[in-house]
């Protein structure tokens, strides 16, 4: 009677316990050294996030020092006491609209300010096309709905803008900035007499730091080629 033999090569029954021993240790030890690296580089990823936290925070805080606090300290009592006269007198003075600006900034509503400015400046433009340009540039800026610096205005003095796109005159944004001008009298105007940046002038106090906004979408006609604006000599 002959016996039959059947080998099965996937089952090696002369390797020794030993060796088996040691594949699960060292695939074992594979597997710890994997989660090791895991868990390092997820240290390392915590750490560059905060790092980064860390320096978009330092950036934010020196933005948001005051720009002209050298040329405010030169204000001097006599120029400061005017402002309170009249707001006309506010804005006509140069150091004056810079100080109601940072004040403004200090609420979060100098889209008004900034509004004002540009219809100051637009009403000095002689050339049609720049007309057209910074007529279009305001709309789109300070009137138009979920505009980056929309100003509050009724529906009326919108729809009476917008019409007058087509073909835009000098006089296109008085009615809106005659509002924008008024509300900016009534309310803001009479907080900033009583904010501590302008009796800090008045009383000679040394003018402490002001957390501002970063004005990453603010106004400035420079973002539009072949517009040449007057606007420096306002701010």
């Amino acid at each position: 009677m002959e016996t039959s033999l059947i080998f099965f090569p996937q089952l090696n029954m002369c390797e020794s316990k030993e060796k088996t021993f040691f594949k699960l240790i060292h695939g074992s030890a594979k597997e710890e050294t994997s989660k090791e690296a895991k868990i390092r580089a997820k240290e390392k990823r915590n750490r560059l996030s905060l790092l980064l936290q860390k320096h978009e925070f330092h950036e934010e805080s020196h933005s948001s020092r005051p720009r002209h606090f050298a040329k405010e300290t030169r204000v001097s009592l006599e120029e400061a006491v005017i402002w309170a006269e009249s707001f006309d007198k506010l804005l006509s003075h140069k150091d004056g609209l810079e100080t109601f600006t940072r004040f403004l900034k200090t609420e979060f509503s100098e889209e008004n300010i900034e509004f004002w400015i540009a219809c100051e400046d637009f009403k000095k433009s002689r050339d049609p096309q720049q007309i057209i340009l910074k007529a279009k540039a305001i709309y789109e800026k300070f009137i138009q709905s979920d505009a980056p610096q929309e100003v509050n205005l009724d529906f009326h003095t919108k729809e009476v803008i917008t019409k007058s796109l087509t073909q835009p005159t000098l006089h296109s944004f008085d009615a809106a900035q005659s509002r924008v001008y008024q509300l900016m009298e009534q309310d803001s105007y009479t907080r900033f007499l009583k904010s501590d940046i302008y009796l800090d002038l008045i009383e000679g106090r040394p003018q402490r730091p002001t957390n501002l906004r970063r004005r990453s979408r603010s106004f400035t006609y420079n973002e539009f080629q072949d517009v040449k604006s007057d606007v420096s000599i306002w701010l």
